[in-house]
C-alpha cells in the first residue's frame, strides 16, 4: 500500500483518534504500516513527539489491550525503560475509532516517542565482537529484570492476555496459526512438522507453571524490539505479550542470531547479562534449543495467517529449512 492510500484509508481515522487525546495534534506521518498502523505525532505547542497506534482488528479485544497497559505500567514502576503511554481527555487507554474506507473498527492508542535506534539497525552496524556481546548482554539483563517484574507481580482484576502454554505454542491450533499447513510445505514436511508439534506439546505439557518460571512475558524481545538512546535501552511493542514460559522470551532473543559465526559468544554473554540479575537453573536453560524451535515453528505460523504481508523471502526460506533439519534430526533421535 502506497503513501497515498494510506493516507486516504488511514490518515482520517487517526485525525479523529487524535481528537480525543490532551495534545495539539500536527505534522501525522507514517511510522510502519504492518500489522497495527503507527504514526508519529507532533504536539503543536512544545513540539513533543508522540507515537499513534491503530491496532489491528481480530488480535486484541479493548479488555486485552488495556490489560497490556497496565502490566506496561508495572514494568514501568520496576524501573524498566518502556514508553510512557498517553490518556484520552477522558482518561481513557484507547479510543475507538472507524476506517470508513475498508469498514473497520481499531482501537486508538498513544504513548510517549522513544529517540534513538533500533538496536537490530545498531548491531548490525557493527564489527567488534566485545561491543555486540556488550549489547547482548545488556539485553539479557533487562529480559531477567522484566521476568523479575512478572514472576512478583500480581495482575490486576480483569486482566486478560493470550497463553503461550502448551496449546497456545504446539496445540492444534496455536496461536500464531497452523504453521503446517503453509502453502510453501509438501506433504511430507507438512507430516514431519505435525509429528514434531506433538512431541513438542508433550514436552511443554510437562514443564511447570510456577510463576517463577512461567508469567506474563514480552514474547516479541528480539533486538528489533529494543530502542538505542546512549546507554538507554527501551523495549517496544508489547503487541505479542502474554503468559508463557521465561525461556521462550530468552529464545526470541537469540533466534536472530542463532546463524551467525558468534552465535555461541553471543548465548554467554546474553546468558551472563541474565544470570547477573536473576538465577536460573541449567535444567531450564538446556530447553532452550526446544524453544528456539517452537519460536521459528511459530513464525512459520505467522506468515501463512498472513499471505499479504510478503512473497516468500530468502530470509523466510532459511528460517523454514532449519525448522525442517531441526525436526528432521529429533525424528532421528527417537
Amino acid at each position: 500500500m502506497d503513501k497515498a492510500t494510506v493516507d486516504r484509508v488511514f490518515a482520517p481515522a487517526a485525525r479523529a483518534a487524535l481528537e480525543a487525546f490532551p495534545i495539539d495534534a500536527c505534522d501525522l506521518t507514517l511510522v510502519s504500516l504492518s500489522e497495527n498502523v503507527t504514526f508519529k505525532v507532533t504536539d503543536g505547542r512544545d513540539g513533543r513527539p508522540y507515537v499513534l497506534r491503530l491496532h489491528r482488528p481480530g488480535y486484541h479485544t479493548l479488555e486485552e489491550l488495556v490489560s497490556e497497559r497496565a502490566w506496561i505500567r508495572a514494568l514501568a514502576e520496576a524501573g524498566i525503560d518502556v514508553p510512557d503511554a498517553v490518556m484520552t481527555r477522558d482518561g481513557q487507554d484507547y479510543v475507538a475509532v472507524n476506517i470508513a474506507a475498508i469498514g473497520e473498527k481499531r482501537f486508538a492508542g498513544m504513548a510517549s516517542w522513544t529517540e534513538g535506534r533500533l538496536l537490530s539497525d545498531v548491531l548490525a552496524g557493527m564489527t567488534d565482537q566485545s561491543l555486540i556481546e556488550a549489547s547482548f548482554k545488556q539485553l539479557g539483563a533487562i529480559t531477567a529484570a522484566m521476568h523479575v517484574q512478572a514472576s512478583a507481580w500480581t495482575p490486576p482484576p480483569g486482566f486478560k492476555r493470550h497463553a503461550l502454554d502448551s496449546d497456545g505454542l504446539m496445540g492444534m491450533a496455536p496461536h500464531w496459526g497452523e504453521f503446517w499447513e503453509h502453502r510453501s510445505l509438501t506433504a511430507g514436511e507438512r507430516s514431519l512438522l505435525l509429528d514434531v508439534r506433538q512431541r513438542l506439546h508433550a514436552l511443554l505439557s510437562r514443564l511447570s507453571r510456577d510463576p517463577s518460571a512461567y508469567s506474563v512475558i514480552h514474547a516479541d524481545l528480539h533486538p528489533g524490539n529494543i530502542v538505542v538512546d546512549g546507554e538507554r535501552l527501551t523495549v517496544i511493542d508489547f503487541d505479542d505479550a502474554g503468559f508463557g514460559w521465561h525461556q521462550y522470551d530468552i529464545a526470541t532473543a537469540l533466534t536472530h542470531w542463532q546463524t551467525k559465526p558468534n552465535a555461541a559468544e553471543i548465548e554467554r554473554a546474553f546468558l551472563a547479562g541474565y544470570r547477573a540479575k536473576r538465577p536460573v537453573p541449567d535444567e531450564a536453560l538446556s530447553l532452550i534449543p526446544q524453544f528456539r524451535l517452537i519460536r521459528w515453528m511459530a513464525t512459520i505460523g505467522w506468515f501463512h495467517q498472513r499471505p499479504e504481508v510478503n512473497r516468500p523471502s530468502a530470509i523466510f526460506e532459511e528460517r523454514k529449512a532449519w525448522v525442517l533439519d531441526q525436526c528432521a534430526a529429533l525424528q532421528l533421535s527417537r
